[in-house]
């Protein structure tokens, strides 16, 4: 087979999913070569409509996680519809969807409707908690899920209280552990010659994500809190504040800390019993902080982070979005993507050496429009 084209060449996936989780898992397979046909109902997907501000004929929401798909529209309400939707099935390898339970119900279709109909169908659904139980079918999106699993739980700080996640890592989490789940489903397919029913949820990635406070909770039976930038197991791990710029501190393990110390001149700090280890380190971390925040307010932040990280010191300056896409380290690893239509977007992150992801189609204009 050719695979110039990506490591998915010849595999044909239809996205019937709306939003985000099911359509990122869709781009990822497009990105690496899959056929994706994006079905949309008549109104479109919401996200569409999720804007200003818009890239090229999008909104930039949904330009954000729908390129290297074509689109169609069908209006599964209607028999004929139905049908024809059926018909695409017949020769597809994927099918992702996040309809809800009782709409396949209305619509006369059971849960295994689709791998019982076409054996080799790898049928991915996305929902929110999953078909069954006390939440089962309910509506759910990223936000909500946030608060509710405990995610906003341990973000924030003591005086912000909880915070969402300011971007929707529960849905991209879940679109991701989709992407797994269907090559892991197409991979079995190789041996057994069968398709599979594959299914992630909000809720099940949300919980998932939670390390290492679970871990932490199941260790010492206390509930985390929210520890602001702070790392609630390493000291110090945490942003500083410096004459020049805000900076974040990384720092991972005694041998680093004791660098971090030579280079603010708190040799004494490397040496103290109450800092010398990373568990002393954390147990005295409200004595440690105003020691390390005194010393880096006299220091050049971003001089200070370059020393550090040539010395083997994880440390950044803390830079905005639009300091990450000028970062001219941004461009060297190929990762702006700009097509046609206007539209910009970031590259895949999963780099192959002989079946690397291309982009050959920017997000599709809605065919009802």
């Amino acid at each position: 087979m050719d695979l110039r084209f990506g490591a998915l060449t010849g595999i044909k996936v239809i996205d019937a999913s709306r939003v985000l989780g099911g359509p990122y898992c869709g781009q990822i397979l497009g990105d690496h070569g899959a056929d994706v046909i994006k079905v949309e109902g008549p109104s479109g997907d919401d996200t569409r409509k999720w804007g200003p501000p818009d890239l090229g004929p999008n909104a930039a929401y949904f330009a954000g996680a729908n390129r290297n798909k074509r689109s169609v529209v069908l209006d599964l309400t209607i028999d004929a519809e139905r049908d024809r939707f059926l018909r695409m099935l017949a020769d597809a390898d994927v099918l992702i969807e996040n309809f809800k339970p009782s709409t396949l119900g209305k619509w006369g279709w059971q849960p295994d409707e689709f791998v019982r109909r076409f054996p080799r169908l790898v049928h991915c659904r996305v929902s929110g908690f999953g078909p069954d139980g006390p939440y089962g079918g309910l509506p759910a999106y990223d936000t909500a899920i946030q608060a509710q699993c405990g995610l906003m739980s341990v973000n924030g700080s003591a005086e912000s209280g909880p915070l969402r996640v300011g971007l929707p890592v529960v849905d991209m989490t879940t679109g991701l552990n989709a992407a797994i789940g269907v090559l892991l489903a197409l991979r079995a397919r190789e041996v057994t010659g069968f398709g599979q029913f594959v299914e992630t949820t909000l809720y099940a990635n949300a919980i998932s994500m939670l390390h290492p406070h679970t871990s932490n909770f199941f260790g010492a039976g206390v509930c985390p809190a929210p520890t602001g930038n702070a790392h609630p197991n390493i000291y110090p791990y945490d942003s500083f504040d410096t004459a020049t710029a805000s900076i974040y501190l990384a720092v991972g393990n005694d041998a680093q800390f004791r660098t971090l110390c030579r280079h603010l001149g708190l040799q004494a700090l490397a040496a103290d019993p109450r800092y010398a280890t990373n568990p002393a380190r954390s147990v005295h971390r409200a004595l440690l902080r105003p020691l390390l925040a005194q010393a880096l307010q006299a220091a050049d932040g971003r001089a200070l982070v370059r020393a550090l990280v040539n010395d083997g010191v994880p440390a950044a300056p803390i830079g905005s979005v639009q300091d990450v896409l000028e970062d001219p380290h941004t461009r060297h690893m190929g990762l702006l993507v700009e097509m046609e239509q206007g539209y910009q977007g970031i590259a895949s992150p999963i780099r192959l050496s002989d079946t690397p992801a291309t982009y050959r189609h920017a997000p599709p204009v809605f065919p009802g429009a």
